[in-house]
């Protein structure tokens, strides 16, 4: 009986040594998967650009608004004049009221009128050219960053960038670096 008992102790503790070998082997091999895989899976790299701040801040952004002022400012001054003429027009009117002729007032009230539609014409028209304008500068400026911006994501692989965001950590905004790279005459 003890021949029994000792062979069957001894097997009894082979099988448990050998589950926990085996134990221990599954665990190791598992955390060395796990590491393994996290190695391979680098983190994702994301960045956030200001485009707003772009289109205030960088160099060719200033140098297309300063552009557009240029070429818009001698017709901003002819409707300030219209408006300034129409504006002493009307207080000519209604200080002379009293003492115009009926038809007198009515030329006059007309005139005011015909001189007030021009100025809303123009002044649509003005508004309308400046915006288009403005659309066609901005959208030259927003190529030439989004040019920047790819360019910078794939010498820093970034892989993801983002233009709008609700919240962003000042750790992910790359605008200063797209604003140099605009800066430096990037395109």
């Amino acid at each position: 009986m003890f021949s029994t008992s000792a062979a069957s102790l001894t097997a009894s503790s082979a099988v448990k040594g050998a589950g926990r070998v085996l134990a221990a082997l599954v665990l190791s091999s598992a955390a060395v998967g796990a590491a393994h895989a996290q190695a391979s899976q680098a983190p994702v790299k994301i960045g956030f650009v200001n485009t707003e701040r772009i289109f205030r801040d960088a160099a060719p952004a200033k140098a297309a608004q300063a552009k557009i002022e240029a070429d818009f400012k001698k017709r901003d001054a002819e409707l300030q004049d219209m408006a300034n003429r129409l504006r002493t027009l009307s207080e000519q009117l209604d200080k002379d009221s009293a003492v115009l002729s009926e038809s007198d007032r009515t030329r006059r009230q007309r005139e005011l009128s015909d001189l007030d539609k021009d100025f809303q014409r123009k002044r649509r028209e003005f508004q309308e050219d400046l915006n288009q304008r403005r659309n066609e500068e901005l959208s030259q400026i927003l190529e030439r960053a989004n040019r920047v911006i790819k360019q910078i994501a794939e010498q820093e692989n970034y892989d993801l960038i983002f233009q709008e965001a609700v919240v962003v950590s000042p750790r992910v905004d790359i605008t200063d670096k797209v604003l140099k790279a605009l800066n430096n005459g990037a395109k």
